[in-house]
């Protein structure tokens, strides 16, 4: 037999990768020192399970695939990073998947990986944990094309003795896995957006689209995943914040099982090495009826943010 396609390899390494992730993230937190500095702000902060987390991902990967791109959201040397964070691990069951066609002739040096090592930072100094996630991105010819999200914390209200933490991954053209595809209820709007970064612009684009309830929870990663689980309609972000490494992971699993994510004013995002790192039009996301979403967002919404 054939060896695996390097995508199924790079997605098969990327899976192992998180479940080391969301082991240095549970550890940190175990610790009780969470070791939190603050970026822009308040809102904005970084813990050492952000920088441990990061190191891990881009260090692990980097040393398979050295001609890959990985572009990680924290600023950070590259170069003292312990043998203890490294992951050589690979998920077995997905290299015995095959790789959709046209992928199959992929290198290296045309893939960019983006990674967010801790999506929903402030919710996890705050305890909010299942909140958290850990994002792989993998996109090609400027594409989100696969992606892995480890939740750390999932089930960790189910008490003492429960697993915990999960990984879901997709790729387009084969699907995606780990968790229950679900629709939303038949009929209802339930809108998931911001928890902490709320604004007159976010509010006004909401309430434009007459919802039965609005979930206000942190994390893209998680956002994403209330679509696929069927327990919000829309992720609704009117406002610029969410970053490529936000969106990257979540992306491909959305496309993976035929959902559908944009910015506020309907264009897709592009993810080659040399974007800008800020979507700063905003995200619009569903798995289902995205165009009934797309219709009803103000004018007034759309022209106050630029691409």
């Amino acid at each position: 037999m054939a060896s695996p396609a390097l995508l199924m390899r790079v997605v098969a390494s990327a899976y192992s990768v998180a479940e080391r992730a969301a082991t240095i993230v549970r550890n940190v937190m175990s610790t009780g020192d969470l070791g939190i500095v603050e970026k822009a702000g308040p809102n904005d902060l970084q813990t050492k399970a952000d920088r441990l987390v990061q190191m891990s991902i881009c260090a692990s990967l980097a040393r398979k695939f050295p001609k890959v791109t990985i572009i990680g959201e924290e600023d950070l040397p590259t170069d003292d990073v312990t043998e203890e964070l490294i992951e050589d691990g690979h998920c077995e069951e997905i290299l015995q998947k095959p790789c959709p066609a046209q992928y199959t002739g992929i290198k290296e040096e045309e893939l960019v990986i983006w990674v967010d090592p801790l999506d929903g930072t402030k919710e996890y100094t705050e305890g909010l944990l299942d909140h958290v996630t850990v994002l792989i991105g993998i996109a090609y010819g400027g594409k989100a094309i696969a992606g892995v999200i480890n939740q750390p914390y999932y089930n960790y209200e189910a008490g003492a003795g429960a697993v915990l933490g999960r990984t879901i991954w997709g790729v387009l053209g084969i699907g995606a896995f780990g968790f229950q595809l679900t629709e939303a209820p038949a009929g209802k709007h339930i809108i998931v957006t911001t928890r902490s970064h709320s604004s007159t612009l976010v509010n006004e684009c909401i309430s434009a689209l007459n919802p039965d309830t609005v979930i206000r929870v942190g994390g893209a990663g998680n956002k994403v995943i209330q679509l696929i689980e069927g327990k919000a309609s829309a992720y609704v972000f009117a406002s610029p914040g969410c970053k490529k490494w936000d969106t990257c992971a979540p992306e491909a699993i959305l496309h993976a099982v035929g959902g559908k994510i944009t910015d506020i004013r309907g264009n897709s995002f592009q993810y080659n090495k040399d974007v800008k790192h800020m979507n700063s039009a905003g995200v619009l996301a569903t798995l289902r009826n995205y165009d009934y979403y797309a219709s009803r967002i103000p004018n007034t919404v759309k022209e106050s943010l630029v691409p």
